[in-house]
């Protein structure tokens, strides 16, 4: 791919590594490229940070096709530059490319494309502990055009985020909303899929938690309203009597990249890994007989998220102590060692940006 490159002339001033939030910070540079039909995806570009032109009658803003993606990027311990896993963001985006009619975009591409514009913006990436540089591709529809149909043309870009903690608390254990009101996704529609509408989707259950002192809402199955599926920016495990236990993946749950690197890291140390079925009903019963020893959430932007209390209709269940786990624990150490280099990488996940 030939990648033309238009530097800023005026360059931001650097954050504050110690106040950086997630998400709201965006470096100097963004990647773009088009897509037509009859041609292919063309003119691949690297420009500086800046706002889109669009048409009102963009299909992107009418009939929601877009989707996108989310990684990292790291300041290793040797001085080198790492990303985690950008293959499996690249298969991800064309299995939701697939479900929502966008073309298929090559993965060398994607990779490609990522590499380039953080090598670009490499002195954005904080060094402070816990920070990282956050990636979002994404993709839009921009047809002119007011009817139900796939379009035509699209933009694929690329903008970076330097990015603290996703939780204030960090790794302190928050709270999990089991919603029992709305739902989020039934198998057949697009859960699985990596695209705005499942999260605007999840935005009234949010807010009914937050304004309850939750953190996060977990849902339950679309059909039965009984069986554990996922938090609205996460997977979710349990370890229930020494078991490391996940909801199967059924088409409405997001094949997350942390969930299964979980998945992959637990079996290599022996542990006991199950992923199935798991309700509402099993939940509480292991909490309340004991069994239930620890809750975590995992996703790229937290990465594990230790869970302290669990609310389902009026009961409030607290799992262990309230404290982080000792699984916990050592998934994150492992995780973000092999991340940012500070530890041994037996997988190969951990990919340099030269």
């Amino acid at each position: 791919m030939n990648i033309s490159i238009t530097k800023t002339t005026s360059p931001k001033a650097k954050p504050d590594q110690n106040n950086l939030g997630f998400g709201k910070i965006f470096t100097d540079h963004m990647f773009m490229m088009d897509y037509t039909e009859g041609q292919g995806w063309h003119d691949a570009r690297i420009v500086p940070y800046q706002n889109l032109s669009m048409a009102p009658s963009a299909m992107v803003f009418h009939y929601g096709q877009e989707m996108f993606e989310g990684l990292k990027a790291y300041n290793g311990a040797d001085g080198k530059v790492y990303l985690f896993r950008p293959d499996m963001n690249a298969k991800r985006t064309n299995a939701t490319n697939e479900r929502l009619c966008i073309p298929e975009l090559p993965e060398e591409y994607f990779v490609e494309a990522v590499k380039a514009v953080v090598s670009i913006d490499r002195d954005w990436i904080p060094t402070a502990s816990g920070t990282s540089l956050y990636i979002r591709p994404f993709i839009i529809a921009t047809d002119e055009f007011l009817g139900v149909a796939p379009s035509k043309t699209y933009k694929f870009i690329v903008i970076l985020s330097p990015s603290g903690a996703y939780y204030k608390s960090g790794l302190a254990p928050v709270g999990i909303w089991i919603e029992d009101e709305y739902v989020r996704a039934v198998r057949g529609g697009m859960g699985f899929a990596k695209t705005g509408g499942n999260y605007a989707v999840s935005l009234a259950g949010q807010v009914k938690a937050h304004n309850d002192g939750y953190s996060q809402v977990l849902w339950l199955d679309g059909v039965e309203r009984k069986y554990i599926e996922e938090v609205g920016a996460m997977n979710i495990f349990f370890k229930i009597n020494g078991k490391i236990i996940t909801p199967m993946l059924n088409g409405s749950i997001l094949p997350g990249i942390t969930r299964r690197s979980v998945i992959e890291l637990c079996k290599s140390w022996g542990l006991d890994v199950e992923e199935r079925k798991i309700s509402v009903d099993e939940l509480i019963e292991a909490s309340q007989n004991g069994t239930l020893e620890e809750v975590f959430g995992t996703g790229t932007a937290a990465v594990i998220s230790p869970v302290g209390k669990l609310r389902y209709k009026d009961d409030v269940f607290t799992i262990g102590d309230g404290s982080i786990g000792e699984t916990s624990q050592k998934i994150y150490d492992a995780i973000t060692g092999i991340q940012t280099g500070t530890a041994p990488d037996p997988f190969g996940w951990r990919v340099e940006v030269e």
